[in-house]
């Protein structure tokens, strides 16, 4: 494969194109496939957090050293580089909605908002402000051309495949966007990076949350938001204490691990409530819920209020396809009704739409049910 046959052939020899140079090995080897291939290349570099908290986090992203990779990248391509300060829109659009979104008893997706807020929106502003053609990414995804525009599609090797991350882009977003790995498996990606000779072909993967030392979740949201963390009771479908936390926030729907509570048979998160401070836990059966309403919706193909689209959605990132019914409704809302019940589907995340390997749509979990039990 090479950047032409990833561009399309869409755009014209020579088109200059901006390259979101993460400090990784993929959109290392996207900047050097496309530079190869004799596009005017220009390396952007987000500096979105101070790494000082995070010094020793290995797998972070946008820091310290992940712009010092970027930048050495860029020096061995023969190709400009710029480091863009974005730490206070970072900070703004996606760690306060994060710690945000905890309090509210929700299961945020940061790498979303960074995606809609930063990413699309800033980054991708500014280059066409330097009058480029195309922002090109590392994202395993694939934009396909179609009769009405580019579509989002699946990267070919599903294990890594990336769309769901993506699917708050916008038609206009994706028209000027390019996304060369599409078509790649990682292990040619590491490949084409010992190829080039880049200094981080073995770098490992950035992880998903970058500005999360450790993993440790509830450790920024009370750092963040101290006065909003308070304790409370552990409650049965019944609404009977059985236990007590110290905040909704080390919780999410689900979550069967770490509940502090003794039991019979295996115990589950099953509901948040923040306004009572309570976490509720039952069986695996009192999580199935078969019906989803979704709010934010962002549709890549024409949809009016009250069709019914037949089609397939992730309800997280890792999770297989469903298969369902969608009902686009007024308001940027939708309802998914599941042919089949599904288990652990928390508000904050988010439910996105394919039919076969295109992403036609989604939008923000809200609350979920089970339709046998509706009122």
């Amino acid at each position: 494969m090479t950047a032409a046959d990833a561009i399309g052939h869409d755009l014209p020899p020579g088109a200059r194109i901006v390259v979101a140079m993460s400090g990784g090995v993929d959109s290392s080897v996207v900047a050097a496939l496309l530079a190869g291939q004799g596009y005017e290349v220009i390396g952007a570099t987000l500096r979105l957090y101070d790494d000082g908290a995070l010094k020793g986090k290995a797998g972070s992203c946008c820091a310290g050293a992940d712009i010092a990779d970027a930048r050495a990248v860029a020096g061995k391509l023969g190709i400009p580089h710029y480091v863009l300060d974005y730490e206070s829109r970072f900070q703004a659009g996606v760690i306060d909605d994060f710690a945000d979104s905890y309090i509210r008893g929700e299961t945020p997706i940061p790498c979303v908002r960074c995606n809609q807020k930063v990413k699309f929106g800033d980054l991708l502003g500014m280059a066409r402000t330097l009058g480029a053609d195309a922002l090109a990414t590392g994202h395993y995804a694939k934009r396909v051309a179609g009769a009405n525009g580019a579509e989002l599609h699946r990267g070919a090797d599903l294990s890594r495949d990336q769309s769901y991350f993506l699917f708050a882009t916008t038609q206009d977003q994706l028209d000027f966007l390019r996304f060369p790995l599409g078509d790649l498996p990682k292990s040619e990606v590491r490949q084409l990076a010992q190829d080039y000779a880049l200094r981080v072909a073995d770098k490992p993967d950035s992880q998903d949350i970058c500005f999360v030392p450790n993993g440790s979740y509830a450790s920024v949201v009370r750092r963040l938001r101290p006065d909003a963390v308070k304790p409370g009771k552990i409650v049965d479908l019944d609404g009977q204490p059985v236990g007590d936390h110290q905040g909704i926030i080390n919780y999410t729907i689900g979550q069967r691990r770490g509940l502090g509570v003794a039991g019979g048979e295996p115990l589950y998160v099953v509901a948040l409530d923040p306004t009572r401070d309570q976490v509720v836990i039952g069986p695996k059966a009192a999580l199935a819920r078969d019906r989803v309403h979704l709010s934010e919706m962002n549709w890549l193909v024409l949809v009016n209020p009250g069709d019914i689209l037949t089609a397939e959605v992730k309800l997280r990132s890792a999770q297989p396809l469903a298969a369902a019914r969608v009902t686009a409704l007024a308001g940027g809302l939708a309802t998914v009704d599941l042919d089949g019940a599904q288990f652990g589907v928390a508000p904050g995340q988010a439910c996105v739409i394919y039919q076969g390997d295109r992403l036609i749509g989604g939008g923000w979990i809200r609350s979920a049910e089970r339709r046998s039990l509706a009122a």
